[in-house]
């Protein structure tokens, strides 16, 4: 299968490293900084000449004509690639965010439907063998009824980070803390507790970081339809260093909490239906990433790939990145004002909120 990708920063070898695992064949990648591609293919050992390489992604894909593109470029660019991409009937992998506001994200989906193309949301947390079996034991019921779920993410992220990519921390192309590091889980969960929100209050601050346009913490609850609630913290103004991102879920009969850098490790296993050893569990569904990024691309990328060749959903569609998107930005339109917000959410942007904290 012909794969390209568009965007060469930070998180573009994670794309490639699965590219490569999933035996795609890579013939072309795209980067307005022409350094940024010769960085990247030099971790892999990639002759220059062996790879295509463009400054305008619309040229590569006439030139190249890929059949799967994946779209990591600074989160404001995201939806309009996308869409270019999906109108030529080429199926995507977007990096998170979908989209920054909820009409893009709502016109992926449809265009996605229309042009009877594959849409992926990368979330690749979904994959890590914790949240696995997790929603495993979800499906299965083990945890009775479900009462509540807490995630987190305690992180760090100084100015060195901001300064290397000036999008970041901008409402326009980033959004704040909750929109880049927490909405991984976002995502997982609503995947976990049921998809369906009934109402979001919440509180955004810039507290440690006044080079930034958006917040550097966020703190929400969450009813959900079936009766459940959630409560949501980011921050990335832990010292001195990444601390947790963990994920609790209660129920009437199971009390399950992952932790570790990115949701990687099971640290409590423990159900009224103890079928399984809990130390069995634990040891078996826990992995040890290098990085936040964890071990998920892989899987993700050899799930699109199945849902392509058999004509099936992926398990991260567009549909998926669209809720999660549409958590945050109710997070954000509770804080700015002051209200429980209803879900759905109508023509939300992250724009919206430009000026919040000056």
């Amino acid at each position: 299968m012909k794969y390209a990708l568009i965007g060469c920063g930070r998180i573009s070898p994670n794309h490639i490293a699965a590219a490569i695992k999933n035996n795609l064949e890579i013939v072309g990648i795209c980067d307005i900084e022409t350094n940024n591609m010769k960085i990247l293919l030099d971790k892999f050992d990639i002759n220059q000449e062996d790879i295509n390489q463009y400054t305008d992604y619309k040229l590569m894909i006439e030139k190249v004509k890929p059949e799967l593109v994946a779209v990591a470029t600074e989160s404001g660019l995201h939806a309009e690639i996308a869409l270019y991409c999906i109108k030529k009937g080429i199926h995507c992998i977007i990096e998170k965010p979908i989209a920054m506001n909820m009409k893009d994200a709502r016109n992926i989906c449809a265009e996605a439907q229309k042009n009877n193309v594959v849409v992926c949301a990368n979330h690749q947390n979904r994959f890590n063998k914790s949240i696995q079996k997790i929603y495993e034991a979800v499906k299965k019921e083990k945890f009775g009824k479900i009462l509540h779920a807490a995630a987190h993410v305690r992180w760090n992220r100084g100015k060195q980070y901001y300064d290397q990519a000036k999008w970041r921390g901008t409402w326009a192309n980033d959004g704040g803390c909750l929109m880049n590091q927490c909405i991984h889980n976002a995502d997982l969960l609503r995947w976990l507790m049921g998809e369906e929100i009934e109402e979001v209050k919440a509180y955004t601050d810039n507290l440690n970081h006044d080079y930034l346009e958006a917040e550097d913490l966020g703190l929400a609850i969450i009813k959900f339809k079936n009766g459940s609630y959630g409560l949501f913290e980011g921050t990335v103004n832990v010292y001195p260093k990444n601390l947790e991102e963990t994920l609790y879920i209660f129920g009437s009969s199971g009390t399950v909490k992952v932790g570790g850098k990115s949701v990687n490790l099971i640290e409590e296993w423990n159900f009224q239906d103890d079928t399984e050893d809990s130390e069995e569990v634990k040891c078996k569904n826990s992995e040890q990433p290098q990085n936040v990024y964890g071990f998920g691309h892989n899987p993700l990328y050899t799930d699109v790939i199945n849902a392509i060749k058999n004509g099936t959903k992926p398990l991260v569609d567009a549909e998926a990145g669209t809720r999660a998107l549409e958590l945050i930005l109710a997070i954000y339109q509770s804080a700015a004002t002051g209200k429980s917000i209803k879900l759905p959410l109508g023509d939300v942007s992250s724009i919206d909120f430009t000026n919040r904290f000056n």
